[in-house]
C-alpha cells in the first residue's frame, strides 16, 4: 500500500473525525480567566502592510488583496493567500504600526475570525494554519489586548482553548516538515500560556525531539534542501528556547545544538547581498529579518565551504561566488516544493548576481510547476524535460537515485566534478558537469558530459541555460558566437563556448516578491547523437 494512498486514508478520516457537531462539543471546555504567560516576540514587521490591514487590504510580498465580500474565504484566490490571511503572521504588521488604530483593526479582525469560525474547517484549523495562529494571537497578545472588554475576551480564550485542544488532538497526524514545525510552537505556547496545561508542553517538547532527529540534517541543513524553510525552522527553534526561558524552564540540549548548526547553515546560503540563494522554494528574503535571526541564533565565524548532508557546495575567490546544487531530491513527503535541478548553480561577482535561477511565487502555486523545472535553473536539459518529474500532487516520481560530487581545492583554482542519473529512465545517459574556477575568481569554466552507457536509440536534443540576473546587460557579438555581459557595477564579463549553438533568449526573474521581472537567458543548443558529446563553455573578466 502506497504512502499516497495511506496520507489520502488518513485525511479521509480526519475529516469524518473533525467535521461533525459530536467533536465540536468535545473542544468545550472550562474558560480560563487570562493567559498566564506571553513569550516574547521581537521578530519585526512591516508598518506600510500595517496601514494597508487598516485601510481594508491584506499584504505580502508586494501584493494586495482587498477585504471584501467574504473576508476570511474570499473566492478565486490562492490556497497559499489564504494560509498567509488564516495564520495571523500580519499582526506584525500592526504592531509595527502601533497606536489605537492598529490594536482596534488588529482585535476586530480576531472577532471577525472567531466569528467566522466557531467550529473546525478543513482550511483554517488545518494544524499548521492553527499552530502559527495559536501561537501569533498568544505571543502578540500584550500589543492588541490592551483595554479589551469582557466580551471580546471570553470570544477570544473561547477560541483560543478550542483550537489549542483541537491542535493537541491533531498533532501530528497528517502533517510533516515545516507544518509540523507550526504546530509543534502554537502547542508548545499554548501549555506555558494556560494554567494547568503543562500536557500540551510536554507532548509538544516530544514531537520536537523526534522530528529534530527527522528534519535537521547533521551539517545544519533542514530536510527540504530549503534555504526559505531552513530559515524558519531556525525562528521556531528560537522562539521555543526563548519562551521556555522567559517562562522559567531550562532549554534542551538539543535545541541549542540544533540552532547552533541551523545558524552556520543559513550563513552558509547568503550571499554579499545579504540575499539567499535561489533554491529549492527560496527567494533572496528580507535582510534584516535574515539579520534578526543570526543575531538571535549567536551564528558566527567563518562561512562553512560545503554542507555535505543537505548536498551544497561554495566556491568563494576573489570578489567571485559559485554555489551550487550537488544534492539529490529530498524524500517524500519533503519534496513538495522543492526544484528538480541537480547540479544547477548561481554565480555572483561581489554584491551583484550574475548567473541565477529564476526563483518562486509566494503567493500563486500556479507557477510553481514552471519554476521547480530543470529549465527554471542554470543546468542542462534533455529533450527540454526535468531531471525530475513532478507528479500532480507536488510529489517527484522519476528523479536522480544517485548525485556525485568531487571538489579539489587548490591554492589558485576550484574543481568541483558532479554526476547525475536523473535522465537515465528516459535515455540512459548520465550527464556529468565539472566547473572550475581561478585567477583569483576572474576565470569561470564549465564542462558537460553526456554519456549513454546503453546505446542512444534516437538523437537527443540538449540544452545548457544561463538564466541572468534582471540588472545585467547582455549581448551577442562575434556573430553571436560569443556573449558580452555588462553587471550594473560596470565590470564586463565575456562569455565563450564550444560545440552547439548560442542563443540569447527571453527570461522571468521571481526572487523578489510576487511580480516576475524580465530578464533574459544565455543558451547552448546542442544535438546528442552519439553516446558520447561534450560542451565547453567559460565566463572571463573583461579588462581587469
Amino acid at each position: 500500500m502506497s504512502f499516497l494512498f495511506v496520507r489520502h486514508l488518513r485525511q479521509k478520516a480526519s475529516h469524518f473525525t473533525f467535521n461533525n457537531i459530536l467533536y465540536n462539543w468535545s473542544l468545550s471546555g472550562t474558560l480560563p480567566e487570562s493567559l498566564i504567560f506571553s513569550p516574547p516576540d521581537t521578530w519585526p514587521g512591516n508598518a506600510e502592510q500595517g496601514k494597508f490591514l487598516c485601510s481594508g487590504a491584506f499584504c505580502a510580498a508586494g501584493e494586495n488583496l482587498q477585504m471584501r465580500g467574504k473576508c476570511w474565504a474570499p473566492e478565486g484566490v490562492d490556497a497559499l493567500w489564504l494560509e498567509h490571511m488564516n495564520s495571523f503572521d500580519w499582526l506584525r504588521d500592526l504592531r509595527s504600526l502601533s497606536g489605537d488604530e492598529a490594536r482596534r483593526q488588529a482585535r476586530n479582525m480576531i472577532e471577525s475570525w472567531v466569528k467566522r469560525y466557531p467550529r473546525w474547517d478543513a482550511t483554517a484549523w488545518r494544524p499548521d494554519i492553527t499552530g502559527r495562529r495559536v501561537a501569533n494571537w498568544i505571543a502578540l497578545y500584550d500589543f492588541y489586548g490592551a483595554s479589551i472588554d469582557d466580551d471580546f475576551e471570553d470570544q477570544f480564550l473561547d477560541s483560543l482553548m478550542r483550537q489549542c485542544r483541537h491542535l493537541a488532538r491533531a498533532l501530528p497526524g497528517d502533517v510533516s516538515g515545516l507544518g509540523l514545525m507550526y504546530g509543534i510552537r502554537g502547542l508548545a505556547y499554548a501549555g506555558l500560556a494556560f494554567s494547568g496545561r503543562e500536557a500540551w508542553l510536554e507532548q509538544a517538547l516530544d514531537m520536537l525531539q523526534v522530528e529534530t532527529d527527522k528534519q535537521i540534517l547533521p551539517d545544519g541543513g533542514h530536510v527540504s534542501r530549503s534555504p526559505q524553510q531552513l530559515l524558519e525552522v531556525l525562528r521556531i527553534f528560537i522562539d521555543i528556547r526563548a519562551s521556555l526561558i522567559a517562562a522559567g524552564y531550562p532549554a534542551p540540549e538539543q535545541i541549542t545544538h540544533s540552532i547552533d548548526r541551523m545558524g552556520q547553515a543559513v550563513r552558509f546560503f547568503r550571499y554579499a547581498d545579504k540575499g539567499f540563494a535561489i533554491f529549492n522554494g527560496t527567494q533572496e528574503g528580507n535582510d534584516y529579518l535574515i539579520d534578526t535571526v543570526l543575531f538571535k541564533a549567536n551564528a558566527g565565524g567563518r562561512v562553512l565551504r560545503n554542507l555535505p548532508h543537505t548536498g551544497y557546495e561554495r566556491v568563494t575567490m576573489g570578489r567571485s561566488l559559485l554555489m551550487v546544487d550537488t544534492g539529490t531530491a529530498p524524500k517524500w513527503p519533503h519534496d513538495e516544493a522543492a526544484h528538480g535541478a541537480p547540479l544547477s548553480f548561481e554565480f555572483v561577482y561581489g554584491k551583484e548576481r550574475v548567473f541565477v535561477n529564476c526563483g518562486t511565487h509566494p503567493l500563486d502555486s500556479s507557477w510553481h510547476d514552471a519554476l521547480r523545472s530543470t529549465p527554471a535553473h542554470n543546468s542542462l536539459t534533455i529533450d527540454n524535460r526535468s531531471a525530475c518529474e513532478a507528479r500532480d500532487d507536488g510529489h517527484f516520481g522519476r528523479k536522480p537515485r544517485a548525485v556525485t560530487v568531487e571538489r579539489e581545492d587548490s591554492r589558485d583554482a576550484v574543481l568541483l566534478e558532479g554526476t547525475h542519473d536523473g535522465y537515465v529512465p528516459l535515455n540512459g545517459i548520465i550527464h556529468r558537469r565539472r566547473l572550475y574556477m581561478g585567477d583569483q575568481g576572474h576565470d569561470l569554466r564549465g564542462e558537460e558530459q553526456l554519456t549513454c552507457a546503453v546505446g542512444l536509440g534516437k538523437p537527443v536534443e540538449i540544452a545548457v541555460r544561463f538564466h541572468i540576473h534582471p540588472k545585467v546587460q547582455v549581448s551577442l557579438i562575434q556573430d553571436d558566437t560569443e556573449a558580452l555581459l555588462r553587471l550594473a557595477g560596470g565590470a564586463g564579463w565575456r562569455f565563450f563556448h564550444t560545440n552547439g549553438t548560442l542563443a540569447l533568449e527571453d527570461s522571468i526573474y521571481l526572487g523578489e516578491g510576487g511580480r516576475p521581472r524580465k530578464t533574459k537567458q544565455l543558451v547552448i543548443y546542442g544535438l546528442m547523437t552519439e553516446d558520447n558529446v561534450q560542451i565547453k563553455w567559460k565566463m572571463q573578466r573583461e579588462g581587469r
